[in-house]
């Protein structure tokens, strides 16, 4: 059974058309790599499986428990949303982190405030597992600086292990390597790939398009806010069936 099932997934802001028709699945510990241009839909699919966007149309899936239906309004429920998005972590392009924290407190903020409120765990132990995860990211000598003090490639791998430490079913990247200067894409990609390598289930929406070939698992190629082509990442990127695919990687290769 897949871990993520997206049925007919539609949105629209007034008369534009961001999402038409989108499905697709993923099973456990696969990476799929979402490439595009810039307003083809990739972003605010993310935010309607994240939950920051309410889609229109269709059903989302996880571990065969549906999370959301369109023609259901309990689905909706503002209530049930922060639970929802606890399937999810997301990676943000520019980092996010908070200002005031330490990188160990970015880390640990959020779990910390779901022990607040439905106990089970105590400070000590989650404090100490985002000391791991710092650890997992190459920062354990860094868990007391604060962003400032931090290059913008050690802050995006403070922010993956933030994703992480909710313990997410999958891991959501958009763009994560869009603000970094090129010296510093390098250190946040071999991160990725060690998920990867670890089988962690992500969803990555990127334009490093020899990552997204040698990485997933899968490549889904949007335009016009569809899916106009998926499957094997070499498949996709090297042999491309569709004729937008291949004036897009032309483009890509011009760029």
């Amino acid at each position: 059974m897949s871990i993520l099932e997206v049925h007919h997934i539609e949105k629209h802001f007034g008369a534009t058309h961001v999402l038409e028709d989108i499905s697709f699945s993923l099973e456990q510990g696969q990476a799929l790599a979402i490439i595009g241009s810039s307003g083809s839909g990739k972003t605010t699919l993310l935010r309607c499986l994240n939950f920051l966007e309410v889609p229109d149309q269709g059903r989302i899936l996880v571990n065969g428990e549906t999370l959301f239906d369109a023609a259901d309004p309990a689905t909706q429920l503002e209530s049930e949303i922060r639970k929802k998005r606890l399937h999810f972590g997301l990676v943000f392009q520019n980092f996010n982190l908070f200002p005031q924290y330490t990188a160990l407190q970015n880390v640990t903020l959020a779990r910390e405030l779901l022990a607040r409120e439905q106990g089970g765990e105590s400070r000590e132990h989650i404090l100490e597992a985002g000391k791991e995860l710092l650890a997992q990211m190459g920062l354990a000598d860094r868990a007391g600086h604060y962003p400032h003090q931090l290059s913008g490639g050690q802050q995006q791998r403070v922010a993956i292990a933030r994703a992480l430490a909710l313990q997410p079913d999958i891991l959501c990247f958009d763009e994560p390597t869009s603000a970094l200067d090129p010296e510093l894409t390098g250190e946040v990609l071999r991160v990725i790939r060690g998920l990867a390598e670890k089988k962690t289930t992500m969803i990555i929406v990127t334009h490093e398009m020899a990552f997204a070939r040698d990485v997933a698992d899968q490549v889904i190629f949007m335009d016009g806010g569809i899916i106009v082509e998926q499957g094997d990442p070499r498949q996709v990127i090297e042999h491309p069936r569709e004729e937008r695919t291949r004036q897009f990687l032309s483009r890509y290769e011009e760029g």
